[in-house]
């Protein structure tokens, strides 16, 4: 019996202690809990706030490169239409410069045929005034189209007149009476012509 009292004795004394401690436990786990889970929201929310902030600053840097892009874009598209302006007013500059010893040549002419009156003087000036005029036309690429003696061309030349000629094939150009000419191939003007019938 005393045995039996000896055991209850331990079993009480055991008890408290085991219920203390599972009373204990419980109310500290719950805190810990809840400590662990407010930290890893607040962990998260800062690396959200810094995400959230990155792509702002990703966004805020992309919309000033769009707005560059399109002021650089303007400023192309303004350059563009001022030298197309430029192109189409000053598209004959060089060609006006090129022609202008032209005219100051006939001018000398005209200036020298007036002092002597000699008129071979003023044929071989007029002579070299045209063949340095015909070299200008060359370099900016118009050529001369004269087809005396060869097949009449409708695309090239302009038949004046037909006149009958034994001594020739039909449709040969017997006479070139105003030479056409081309500008880089293209007719600019046709050759007036007398056709052979």
């Amino acid at each position: 019996m005393q045995n039996d009292e000896h055991l209850a004795d331990t079993v009480e004394n055991d008890l408290p202690e085991t219920g203390a401690e599972n009373s204990s436990e419980p109310g500290e786990e719950p805190e810990a809990s809840s400590q662990s889970e407010s930290a890893e929201e607040s962990t998260e929310e800062t690396t959200m706030e810094a995400e959230l902030e990155a792509a702002k600053a990703r966004a805020e840097e992309n919309w000033n490169k769009v707005l560059l892009l399109k002021a650089e874009q303007e400023n192309l598209r303004k350059r563009s239409r001022r030298d197309i302006e430029n192109a189409h007013k000053y598209a004959l500059e060089k060609f006006v410069t090129e022609l202008l010893p032209v005219v100051d040549s006939l001018e000398m002419g005209l200036a020298a045929a007036r002092e002597s009156g000699e008129a071979e003087k003023l044929r071989e000036g007029s002579e070299l005034t045209l063949k340095m005029f015909l070299d200008v036309l060359e370099k900016f690429g118009v050529e001369q189209v004269d087809p005396t003696g060869e097949k009449f061309n409708p695309e090239a030349h302009q038949a004046m007149s037909i006149q009958e000629n034994a001594e020739v094939e039909p449709n040969t150009v017997l006479t070139t009476m105003q030479k056409g000419y081309l500008l880089n191939g293209r007719l600019v003007r046709p050759a007036m012509v007398i056709v052979s019938k």
